[in-house]
């Protein structure tokens, strides 16, 4: 008797797991190379419905975008290129070793890459356009109000980086703003401005190009960063060749993980590479993408973020030159009513951790007082920083000033859509709906402390830093077991 229940317990335990399987979704776990469409409406700390007062007009607005979905860059193309001529190289080594090819998949021997003989990449691509006209569109027909005047570049202003997959997003995005309100072609469309400043000294947009202290930073800690994640490359590299019976490399590895995420974002293809991998595996191989993205471009370090001030401020002079003009009661079509912006995911992730999204109470007072976090935990254990929720192609915060009736006090209020959803502020005691007073007193002041050249080009010497070796240490620590804060 004891026998059969163990068996239907070891039955029952199997039908669990492969139902997990089946309703697994690959391409809800590719960090920053996950859709917009995938990812836009599974952030967490969303705020079901909207706390804006209906008497509250939108007065402003300011978007600040990830470029949308792009083909691999040139360097990476190269990469897959080789991975075709590797992956050849390893069934012939099974085949000379007398190894059962019956676990090899089919197609592995055989594949090459869908960009073979692509020499430059990078590019936005048709579904990438797709999102951000639509996304165009969504916010037109969100904020009328905001979008009824005639066009014109002084009133709605739309920048971009020199990088061509972010000024094209920005067009596509214009053309949908703009949809129907020309006179050009069958669809009525109409020219507008898109302006970039040199790379070389965007610094709201691109600033971590122009942060040499950061680009110093960054170089010096990468190995660092590959060194974390090498236990769990090693154990997942251990796997997949014992499962299949090829000698798989942990480089191996890195690139049949970034041809499933390729191939599931962009060619909405999961059933090769992608299946290589376990849903535990790919869980792992995304908390390792996550981390990156946490130490190099997020919460892991005060600079990563602090060298986005500049942007922050330029939002908040937006909102304060669009109060002055209508407290001057200037006529419409005379002042600007958005600041629309196109960037990248080093733009985007340090700014919305300049908000303090996905933060709880006690972390958002440690990141004003530039103090490190907590790593974000590894699976199974769940996490609130995520790359495909935070920073998806087409990812976008969006920060709507609100004039609210002459009586009311405060009269002027901020709600910050996250991927078009409200989110919560910890700095405004976790509502999406914050007084301008409090938003500024609370989400920027703390952040002004340094001027960016001071805070990226002076000599940042500190004798009070820790040395690598000691914060490897202290990395390892909190991989194995300690739960003390880290700053890479």
């Amino acid at each position: 008797m004891a026998t059969k229940k163990t068996v239907w317990i070891t039955l029952l335990c199997i039908f669990v797991v492969s139902q997990a399987d089946q309703g697994f979704d690959v391409r809800h776990h590719l960090s920053t190379v996950t859709r917009y469409s995938v990812s836009k409406d599974v952030t967490q700390n969303l705020i079901e419905g909207s706390n804006v007062p209906s008497e509250c007009t939108p007065i402003h607005l300011n978007l600040v975008a990830r470029h949308g979905t792009r083909s691999p860059t040139k360097k990476r193309l190269r990469e897959l290129e080789n991975l075709a001529g590797r992956l050849k190289e390893l069934v012939k080594d099974a085949e000379a070793r007398k190894s059962s090819l019956d676990k090899v998949p089919g197609w592995l021997g055989q594949w090459k890459s869908p960009w073979e003989g692509k020499v430059k990449g990078g590019e936005l691509i048709r579904q990438g356009e797709d999102e951000l006209y639509h996304l165009g569109i969504r916010v037109r027909e969100r904020f009328p109000s905001l979008f009824e005047d005639d066009y014109h570049p002084d009133v709605y202003t739309i920048r971009a980086t020199q990088i061509p997959r972010a000024s094209a997003s920005a067009v596509a995005f214009g053309m949908g703003l703009f949809r129907e309100k020309g006179n050009l072609g069958p669809g009525r469309n109409r020219a507008f401005a898109v302006t970039s400043e040199n790379r070389a000294s965007d610094t709201k947009l691109r600033f971590f190009e122009c942060c040499q202290n950061y680009k110093s930073y960054r170089k010096a800690k990468e190995p660092a960063v590959d060194k974390l994640k090498e236990p769990v490359l090693n154990k997942i590299t251990a796997s997949v060749a014992k499962r299949y019976g090829l000698n798989f490399t942990k480089k191996d590895v890195s690139s049949l993980w970034f041809l499933c995420k390729q191939e599931a974002s962009l060619l909405n293809v999961t059933n090769q590479s992608c299946e290589l991998f376990t849903p535990s595996e790919v869980a792992l191989l995304e908390w390792t993408d996550d981390l990156e993205v946490f130490l190099l471009k997020g919460y892991g370090n005060s600079l990563n973020y602090k060298m986005g001030v500049p942007l922050l401020e330029d939002v908040l002079n937006s909102m304060e030159e669009a109060i002055k003009a209508r407290e001057e009661k200037l006529p419409p079509g005379s002042y600007e009513k958005a600041r629309l912006r196109f960037a990248h995911a080093e733009t985007i992730v340090p700014f919305s951790c300049l908000l303090g999204l996905f933060l709880h109470g006690s972390e958002f007072e440690k990141i004003q007082k530039e103090q490190p976090l907590e790593l974000p935990p590894q699976p199974p254990k769940t996490r609130d920083f995520k790359g495909s929720t935070m920073a998806p192609f087409g990812g976008n915060n969006i920060l709507v000033l609100y004039s609210c009736p002459v009586d009311s006090s405060p009269k002027y209020f901020v709600q910050v859509l996250h991927n078009e959803h409200p989110i919560a502020l910890p700095g405004c005691d976790g509502k999406d709906f914050c007084s301008l007073e409090d938003f500024k007193a609370k989400v920027v002041t703390p952040h002004l402390k340094h001027a960016f050249d001071n805070l990226c080009n002076a000599n940042r010497d500190d004798p009070k830093q820790k040395p690598a070796s000691s914060k490897l240490s202290i990395l390892f620590g909190w991989l194995f077991g300690s739960s003390q804060d880290t700053e890479l």
